[in-house]
């Protein structure tokens, strides 16, 4: 009997996307702190951790809904390489989302119910998001839901402000996805579902005044000269590379948190050093 090879750490941190877990985490903290936050900061790491593990098990199951995918178009991936069985990648998904749903919900009721939504939101666009054209939709609605979930550990619990810069945040999302969507393809791309991008620059300025509207003047400024920035490899002359479009795409999701919060320049290095963070570790674990 041939023993089966055991996956390296690399092909198990590639497998779950890890240089985006400072994106998740800086969610989180926009998310509890417009519910109000609190005196401990407890409840924070609890949903950082919770959140980490559902992310990390919504991106094997990603990994094993498209095996047969990644077996013709990308061989690279580590089910089509061979790096670690299939079955492995079920039962490690599985296992991080429960467990993650589960701690999450340790935090209240709410909290619970927006755990299982999210868990539930998770694996349908994992399970769909080949086949259906609006996917970047369900991606989106991932991304929307850790706000209300972070939100409903905080002091003041979900508000209308968390529910609002989380639909911002959606928008981000969905341009990026748009983008990700065509990384396997050669079509072309189209340019108005990018639009989409600028809804946190909307939102932000539609809600804050006074001081806050000019510290979010600035904050958007830097959020739109590096979305500017990123779409430059995919629309520059001489090729486009979609890669580096939606990697540098999902480390701004750090910059779009930092214009839903505005806090203290002491917490804004909080945002900046998760941006930072991910751009760092995409050196090491792609992205995507």
């Amino acid at each position: 009997m041939v023993r089966p090879k055991t996956p390296t750490w690399r092909t198990l941190l590639v497998l779950g996307r890890v240089s985006n877990l400072p994106t998740v985490w800086t969610n989180c903290l926009a998310g509890w702190g417009l519910g109000g936050g609190g005196e401990s900061a407890m409840p924070l790491l609890r949903l950082c951790v919770g959140a980490s593990l559902l992310y990390v098990g919504g991106m094997y199951l990603n990994d094993a809904f498209d095996a047969e995918f990644d077996r013709q178009y990308r061989r690279q991936r580590p089910i089509a390489s061979g790096a670690i069985q299939e079955e492995l990648v079920w039962r490690i998904g599985w296992s991080l989302l429960v467990i993650g749903t589960v701690s999450l919900a340790t935090l209240g009721p709410l909290t619970a119910i927006f755990a299982a939504l999210l868990a539930g939101a998770v694996v349908l666009y994992d399970a769909l998001h080949k086949a259906l054209a609006l996917s970047p939709l369900l991606m989106s609605a991932c991304r929307f839901l850790l706000y209300p979930l972070a939100a409903s550990a905080g002091a003041m619990g979900v508000t209308g402000h968390s529910v609002w810069s989380g639909i911002a945040l959606a928008g981000w999302i969905v341009g990026l996805s748009y983008v990700a969507k065509r990384e396997s393809t050669t079509g072309r791309l189209q340019r108005w579902p990018l639009i989409a991008l600028a809804l946190p620059l909307v939102f932000a300025g539609l809600y804050n005044s006074g001081d806050f509207r000019l510290y979010s003047l600035g904050v958007g400024f830097l959020v739109s000269a590096w979305a500017v920035w990123c779409l430059r490899h995919t629309f520059a002359p001489g090729g486009r590379n979609l890669g580096l479009t939606v990697s540098g795409l999902l480390a701004g999701i750090c910059l779009v948190d930092w214009l839903a919060l505005l806090p203290t320049p002491a917490g804004a290095s909080l945002f900046v050093g998760g941006f930072l963070a991910s751009l760092l570790a995409q050196r090491y674990i792609p992205a995507t």
